[in-house]
């Protein structure tokens, strides 16, 4: 009697977000939009950080909020869910600790970044880790050609040392501050142009930036 084969359970490709998201913005959205589009994803995991390791500045805005406010953001694609991984791990949220957990045999997993956070990889927690379970993807946050070598450089330079994979998303980038629509919103200024009405709103309701 012919042995019935084992089905090979089918690999996932499951896209990264993270950041703090303070606030999540267009800029945020438009990048998600681009991911799955062009990034070889069947699906989108935003991960709002609850503490950024590498951030100086002091975050005022609570976890919670944050999270909340990206579920509101990213809420446009069924693709997308939004994680709580890293605000219920509490500390510093690393990146190698969060892949690792994501990571299984019948997951691959992609990490979107952006230019600076591609040019700083090396010098984060455990990047080894990072680059040996995750396939890294980099949103431009500019389009000319000085950054353009220099993130080319070091994307050599982490395949050569790390056995990385790097690729970049060919979109246009939209280029929008998180530090600068924070300013925007102590001054009292409107930021529709920046932000989903509905973030705007939670912003309002929450006495958020002020």
């Amino acid at each position: 009697m012919e042995k019935i084969k084992e089905k090979t359970p089918k690999t996932e490709h499951i896209g990264i977000y993270g950041g703090t998201f303070s606030p999540p913005h267009i800029g945020h959205m438009h990048a998600a939009r681009v991911f799955l589009r062009e990034g070889g994803i069947d699906s989108l995991m935003v991960i709002p950080t609850f503490v950024t390791p590498l951030k100086e500045r002091n975050e005022q805005t609570s976890a919670h909020d944050r999270l909340e406010m990206c579920r509101l953001a990213f809420s446009f694609s069924p693709r997308i869910t939004v994680s709580d991984i890293e605000v219920c791990r509490a500390g510093h949220s690393y990146t190698a600790e969060t892949i690792t957990v994501l990571h299984s045999p019948t997951v691959e997993l992609s990490f979107l970044c952006g230019t600076d956070m591609l040019l700083t990889m090396d010098k984060w927690h455990d990047p080894e880790t990072i680059f040996r379970l995750a396939r890294i993807v980099c949103m431009r946050r500019e389009n000319d050609a000085v950054n353009g070598e220099l993130l080319a450089q070091k994307a050599e330079e982490y395949r050569v040392r790390f056995g990385a994979t790097v690729e970049f998303l060919n979109a246009p980038p939209l280029t929008l501050s998180s530090s600068e629509i924070r300013m925007r919103l102590l001054q009292g200024e409107d930021c529709r142009e920046y932000l989903d009405q509905s973030v705007l709103d939670y912003i309002r309701e929450r006495g958020l930036y002020l």
